[in-house]
């Protein structure tokens, strides 16, 4: 049995990591100081092997036990949140980073940073490989996220190459999934809204940007694929599947069986127009791939979540 310690294990994906790593048998320290996560996660977990501990990251902190693995997916994620906490969003990238880091040097721990498609900016290049550095504006709005990514993805490859690290890094593209907030400002958490409540969906810009979307459950096979390989360099998990986003208000709609209209908004400041994912790496060095459609996708999301989770 290996101890698993996730940072930011009380979120949308820490906490379907943190239910996995169990279902494998594995013992699971969650570690969340609750800013964008809730308790209401992972309050259905009852097993002796799991541990819930509050800690803020950026400050420095130590765990008594032996740890096998660190998944560090501490940080604001969506844009509502990185734009709300933005300071705290750039320590979460660094100064936290350098803590779960320090801990996996004294803990010998495999790490995994959960990085993100935002290191990629508004790419030039299509989808985007592994070896395409980026088209970032570090002094936008959206910057204290994707500058935060890319200083933690640095990080952790001088911890590596320097301290001699077991490190990992995973790059994630959009996942969607029960337990996303209704109101985290993403795309598929707040069509859904829209949707259920009978409002009109709200697509920025004209609706020709696209995006690729990964089911919660295909996401996170392929990080413990990830962390458990002893490769190092970053990998790209995500699902190549590439919608506009006029056409997944559509799917939204279909899925929901809603009849809301479509209305559009003002783009919002470096806004990406294309985002999907070249998962060949992953293909050949995991053996994975995303099995679970859009269309599949959303119908678990509403079955899972219920309309009334949904809603908010």
């Amino acid at each position: 049995m290996s101890t698993c310690l996730v940072t930011g294990g009380a979120g949308f994906l820490g906490s379907h990591l943190c239910e996995e790593l169990l279902a494998r048998g594995n013992r699971v320290i969650c570690v969340d100081n609750l800013d964008t996560g809730t308790l209401e996660n992972i309050a259905h977990i009852r097993d002796p092997r799991f541990l819930y501990l509050n800690i803020d990251v950026t400050e420095p902190f130590q765990i008594e036990e032996p740890v096998d693995f660190i998944y560090h997916l501490a940080s604001p994620a969506s844009p509502i949140d990185y734009l709300r906490l933005p300071l705290h969003t750039l320590k979460v990238g660094s100064y936290g980073t350098h803590h779960a880091l320090g801990l996996a040097k004294f803990k010998r721990a495999r790490f995994l940073l959960a990085s993100t498609s935002e290191v990629y900016g508004d790419p030039e290049v299509h989808p985007q490989p592994e070896s395409y550095w980026g088209h970032v504006n570090p002094i936008g709005p959206r910057g204290v996220y994707d500058e935060a990514k890319r200083y933690g993805e640095a990080m952790t490859m001088a911890y590596h190459r320097q301290q001699g690290v077991d490190t990992a890094i995973a790059r994630i593209f959009n996942t969607y999934g029960p337990r996303m907030r209704p109101h985290d400002g993403r795309a598929i958490p707040t069509f859904l809204r829209q949707a259920l409540s009978g409002r009109p969906l709200t697509v920025f810009g004209d609706g020709s940007q696209t995006r690729s979307f990964c089911y919660v459950a295909d996401e996170i096979r392929g990080l413990i694929a990830l962390a458990e390989s002893g490769y190092h360099d970053p990998v790209n998990i995500g699902n190549p599947g590439e919608y506009t986003l006029l056409e997944l208000a559509e799917a939204v709609k279909e899925a929901t069986g809603s009849d809301s209209e479509i209305v559009f908004a003002p783009l919002p400041v470096d806004d990406p127009k294309q985002r999907r994912p070249d998962i060949s790496l992953a293909r050949e060095l995991l053996q994975w791939e995303p099995e679970v459609s859009l269309r599949e996708g959303l119908q678990r999301t509403i079955e899972h979540a219920g309309v009334r989770a949904l809603i908010g």
